[in-house]
């Protein structure tokens, strides 16, 4: 009698597994901008051939009605490609909804078992559809970040952005200078004060040419310059001015001086301390946000890690929390190394996968760079990369 029962008890387990495992609804979308492609599936079956939902309001509302009706479970994933998936990503999410964003890399690799190649948005949601259901029990939750780290997020991609049109008008601006006053960039190395002006910007704006400073003697330019520190605000050194004039005299400029290549160097000087002074500005006011944020006196406490580079960090590593270990937040960096084994060969050293969040890479290479320039020696992370060092090179250790 208890063996029948026993029996029938797994019996209906099995058929409630089997239920359960046939009423999962895997959803899979590839999104794209103002749009994306919607694919429904379960295990042996298509619930929804692709069809097109609109990110609009209406759109996202008859999509949450129609999952919504769906029997069973339903897990949504989606590829965290850009911003596009976001407004998605937080309606469903919103709406009670299963929601998972994955790394497009992961999507990328999946089912390539087929020697066709074939790129369509109606393939990719189906294909995202399937990797729902062969990963269902390790997708990880999508958990929108705050409204704050958000906009921290935003104002990281606006710093990056305009630190790339800084590089291309400093570039821009010496090469007009090497034609005009060939190494003026190179009388000063000062640093960058908060309104995004630099000392030898300022210079050059009022001796854009050579010959400002060499028609005149020498008392009558350190007399000159004299003022011109006194009315920057910089501090006035009769010695750097001597050098300074005694290295103009030895110059050649390509072109004369006049006003049609006055106008080419006050544009590029323009465009150069407006880009500068975007990015001080950006910088301050993160730092600012940054500051609201539990994490922050943490990152702050870090060695080589200031107002400019721990709001950056914190802006591209967002939540700290979605990552569940510390190999996982390493991989998002894109700092960690990869496996090279095959046979009797293993790889003693491998390069860095890269394939992580480039800005953040970019702030902790900056981190690294200025521990190994200031070297401290109280620091841990220093004294364990001085440590390698002297490991793989023996020779550095004598």
């Amino acid at each position: 009698m208890e063996s029948a029962i026993r029996k029938n008890r797994i019996a209906v387990a099995t058929i409630n597994v089997r239920r359960m495992f046939f009423m999962m609804n895997a959803v899979g979308i590839d999104v794209s901008k103002g749009r994306s492609m919607v694919a429904v599936a379960r295990p042996g079956e298509v619930v929804a051939s692709p069809f097109i939902v609109s990110h609009t309001q209406s759109g996202i509302h008859e999509l949450i009605d129609q999952l919504s009706s769906l029997d069973g479970e339903t897990r949504i994933v989606m590829e965290h490609t850009g911003r596009y998936y976001e407004p998605m990503a937080q309606r469903l999410s919103d709406a009670g909804f299963f929601v998972s964003a994955v790394n497009p890399k992961l999507i990328k690799d999946y089912g390539h078992n087929s020697l066709r190649k074939v790129k369509t948005d109606k393939a990719d949601a189906k294909k995202i559809a399937r990797y729902t259901l062969d990963n269902w029990l390790d997708l990880r939750q999508y958990t929108g970040m705050d409204t704050l780290r958000k906009q921290l997020k935003t104002m990281n991609t606006q710093l990056d952005f305009f630190t790339k049109q800084k590089t291309a008008a400093k570039n821009n601006l010496i090469a007009l200078l090497d034609q005009t006053y060939p190494g003026v960039n190179a009388f000063f190395n000062s640093p960058v004060r908060s309104d995004g002006s630099q000392k030898w910007v300022d210079f050059a704006k009022s001796f854009w040419h050579v010959d400002c400073v060499r028609t005149l003697s020498a008392a009558s330019f350190m007399q000159r310059y004299q003022k011109w520190c006194h009315r920057h605000g910089y501090n006035y050194q009769p010695d750097k001015a001597k050098a300074i004039f005694d290295t103009s005299t030895e110059l050649i400029a390509m072109l004369p001086k006049n006003a049609m290549n006055k106008m080419l160097v006050m544009q590029g000087i323009d465009q150069l301390n407006a880009v500068s002074a975007i990015i001080e500005q950006l910088k301050a006011e993160m730092n600012t946000l940054a500051s609201d944020l539990p994490e922050y006196s943490v990152v702050m406490a870090m060695p080589g890690v200031g107002p400019s580079l721990g709001p950056q960090i914190m802006a591209e590593i967002g939540d700290i929390s979605r990552f569940p270990h510390k190999s996982a937040l390493t991989a998002f960096a894109g700092v960690d190394p990869g496996a090279n084994q095959s046979g009797d060969f293993e790889a003693k050293s491998n390069h860095a996968s890269k394939r992580g969040s480039p800005r953040l890479r970019k702030a902790l290479f900056m981190v690294m760079d200025c521990l190994i320039k200031t070297s401290p020696l109280d620091d841990p992370v220093y004294c364990f990369m001085d440590k390698s060092v002297r490991r793989a090179s023996p020779i550095l250790s004598i």
